[in-house]
């Protein structure tokens, strides 16, 4: 019997491996746009964390997702991407 292999992810906040299903991608464009991706499926460098605010703040205070991306994000992105992580959780 084949066992099947569940695709892990390092989150950006606890810096814990996660089966990708359960943890949200934040993508950079080739056009340099930052948002977040749902579906996981949007085009561009993914990166990823859980699914809850401690972790997404402290990805923004340490500036990983700035490493990651290798630009600046501006404040207004992280309270985009910050509101539209806090429905996500409440919808869930």
């Amino acid at each position: 019997m084949k066992s099947v292999k569940i695709p892990m992810r390092m989150c950006l906040g606890c810096s814990e491996m996660k089966p990708k299903k359960e943890l949200m991608r934040v993508v950079k464009s080739p056009a340099g746009e930052i948002s977040l991706d749902f579906t996981g499926k949007k085009n561009g460098r993914g990166a990823y964390i859980c699914r809850n605010a401690d972790c997404f703040d402290k990805a923004r205070k340490s500036r990983r997702f700035e490493r990651t991306f290798s630009c600046k994000i501006d404040d207004s992105v992280y309270e985009v991407m910050n509101d539209e992580l806090r429905k996500e959780t409440e919808n869930s």
